[in-house]
């Protein structure tokens, strides 16, 4: 199989556009700080400070969801640029199927997660009221058995979504130094 070398870069690979590389770093800072807060978050005593930290948490959470409907509408209108040629030929076939598979998980996982939680939230009986201004409508009547029956899967999606994340981190570091493609430089900002 061919591999590439730093004697072969592709700075002339076609480039994803300014909005999806926004997004795409948008998600990637929101998600990173949002699985941070839940994790610090449960661990806490009941408290003003726990309190505080689940109200930003599910701002943040629709704030996500916001951002992840713009990426996958903005996803669906303009066409990511193709792998190149030289990449996907020294690409066994599984790992082209796992970039494309990850790339649709972590865009289906940036719904469900936040989505999960909302309803979450929702049968719990804790109204979502973005930044303390916007109430949301509840996704679900209260119904605390179904609340603790979501609760595992709102929290499997976002561990689920942090290891694909984690995946998707990792195979574009492998590209940028130790294959020394340029893919990595098609979704980063500032370059021509």
């Amino acid at each position: 199989m061919p591999s590439m070398t730093s004697a072969t870069p592709l700075h002339s690979a076609p480039r994803y556009r300014l909005p999806a590389i926004v997004l795409h770093w948008l998600l990637a800072v929101a998600l990173l700080g949002l699985l941070g807060m839940g994790w610090y978050m449960t661990g806490l005593p009941f408290s003003p400070q726990r309190l505080k930290l689940y109200n930003w948490h599910k701002w943040a959470g629709m704030a996500v969801l916001a951002l992840g409907l713009l990426r996958v509408v903005w996803r669906l209108a303009h066409k990511p640029p193709p792998l190149p040629a030289q990449i996907s030929a020294a690409m066994p076939a599984w790992q082209r199927l796992a970039h494309h598979g990850v790339q649709y998980l972590l865009y289906a996982l940036c719904l469900a997660v936040p989505l999960l939680g909302w309803a979450y939230s929702s049968a719990a009986g804790f109204p979502v009221v973005f930044l303390g201004l916007v109430p949301l409508p509840d996704l679900l009547a209260v119904d605390k058995p179904l609340a603790e029956a979501i609760k595992p899967w709102h929290a499997g999606a976002a561990y689920t979504l942090a290891a694909l994340a984690a995946v998707h981190v990792a195979a574009a570091l492998k590209h940028h130094w130790v294959d020394r493609d340029g893919l990595l430089t098609r979704m980063l900002p500032g370059r021509a």
